[in-house]
């Protein structure tokens, strides 16, 4: 049975200016229709006032590093002092406290007006390294905790076989090496995709990938025509260890085995060569800058505007949740820029919210979303333009406001697929999104 909905919108963003008055007419979860110019709401209705947006794409999460947030923040240190109290966490992960805290997330996401999430999954078995009963049990609670919440994911399952170039895993990173890329490969074939919920591939590193089993993660994923992410040159320590290893970049070790093209993103880029940008950008592969955890981490500012003129799209992932807030990070990544350089107006407010939406979900293999526009997924995020840090501009300069004003607390409603699971500021799923997240991350001190 078809389900219908019109849903009126007092402003859109449409892919380049504002529209007042658009009706955006949904037949089972997708836009059958979009008509200007109804200045009032047609009969039944739903009423989405302020600003809409398509909805937002998180290309990069660790749903786990949300029970860091805070407790990170004391004292000093580095990116590799601050990774052994994130293993202290996935320690302590089973199926059942991975769903808890994971749909609790989703729904922190959905609330801040994220439709699809990317989860970077690498957490995989029991944490010595045995393999659960369901050998996927871990990568099904994520795809569980989506459905609870609300939203849809990309569950790129993650390759993690070695703590570093030819060393195997240490004792927290048992539980997430298969053995081998064939053994994870054989794994993760397993996972079936649902409405809601795809699949993808993710090396972890190629500090975590041997360079020999590098093209077999990059063949299972071009065999599928499923995306393939690799956090790349996060830190200067991976790059000087893979000279040491290889002689070349991580950019260059990953062009040399086949895992660059159109339907690779690599997270971070954040130290890279004039030849790696080269690379990347000729070959298509994707950029996911994620600065809210690129600025926690002290990790540096990478070139986001170079990537982009050489080719590589960009889009944006909230990481290890330090904040999840798309419109931060859009915001964050031309103010970084702005003071790299000391020059302003290096992306319009478009082009950010199109790195949040429409390019992210292309990132994690939903073409299909990400655009008010016919045939798309309907999948609509409404701002508040009459809270205190977004009243007062004119409604044609919404797209500014959002980027450059407004907060993820400035969501009003978020829609998925046709479904209102954001509504005036209350998740409708999950009641008491705070109360959850507090219980799951109290589970895992406990």
């Amino acid at each position: 049975m078809t389900t219908r909905t019109t849903y009126w919108l007092e402003y859109a963003w449409l892919d380049t200016y504002v529209e007042p008055g658009v009706a955006v007419e949904v037949a089972d979860g997708r836009i059958t229709a979009v008509r200007t110019e109804v200045p009032a709401p047609p009969p039944g209705a739903e009423i989405l006032r302020g600003l809409t947006l398509p909805g937002l794409a998180n290309a990069h999460s660790h749903a786990f590093h949300r029970a860091l947030r805070s407790t990170v923040q004391v004292g000093s240190g580095t990116f590799w002092t601050w990774r052994e109290l994130m293993y202290s966490f996935a320690d302590r992960l089973t199926p059942d406290s991975y769903h808890a805290l994971a749909r609790a997330v989703y729904a922190e996401m959905a609330l801040a007006g994220i439709a699809c999430v990317g989860e970077f999954h690498y957490v995989h078995h029991a944490p010595d390294g045995t393999r659960y009963a369901d050998p996927n049990a871990m990568g099904e609670a994520l795809i569980a905790a989506a459905a609870d919440a609300g939203i849809r994911i990309t569950l790129l399952d993650t390759a993690y076989l070695s703590a570093g170039f030819g060393e195997p895993p240490n004792a927290h990173q048992l539980r997430f090496s298969d053995g081998s890329a064939e053994a994870w490969a054989e794994r993760c074939s397993v996972l079936k995709e649902r409405d809601h919920a795809r699949i993808g591939a993710a090396i972890h590193s190629v500090r975590a990938v041997p360079a020999g089993q590098l093209a077999t993660v990059a063949r299972w994923a071009e065999e599928r025509r499923a995306p393939l992410h690799v956090h790349l040159s996060e830190q200067t320590a991976e790059n000087d260890a893979c000279q040491a290893a290889h002689g070349v970049t991580p950019t260059r070790l990953l062009a040399d085995h086949g895992v660059l093209g159109p339907r690779t993103t690599g997270v971070h880029n954040t130290h890279l060569t004039d030849e790696d940008i080269a690379l990347l950008g000729g070959s298509g592969t994707g950029t996911c800058m994620c600065p809210t955890t690129e600025r926690d981490l002290a990790d540096g500012i990478g070139p986001a505007v170079a990537l982009q003129r050489a080719g590589s799209p960009l889009s944006l992932g909230s990481d290890s949740h330090a904040v999840i807030d798309l419109l931060e990070e859009a915001r964050a990544m031309e103010l970084n820029e702005r003071l790299r350089t000391r020059t302003r107006g290096h992306w319009t407010a478009a082009a950010l919210l199109r790195a949040a939406s429409a390019d992210g979900h292309a990132a994690l293999g939903w073409d299909d979303a990400g655009a008010i526009e016919t045939g798309m997924l309907a999948d609509l995020t409404t701002i508040a333009l009459d809270s205190v840090r977004t009243a007062g501009p004119v409604p044609r300069l919404g797209a500014e406001t959002a980027v450059f004003a407004a907060t993820a607390a400035d969501v009003r409603h978020t829609v998925v697929a046709g479904r209102h699971v954001v509504r005036d500021g209350a998740h409708t799923l999950v009641p008491d999104v705070p109360q959850a997240l507090a219980r799951a991350v109290e589970a895992l001190r406990a």
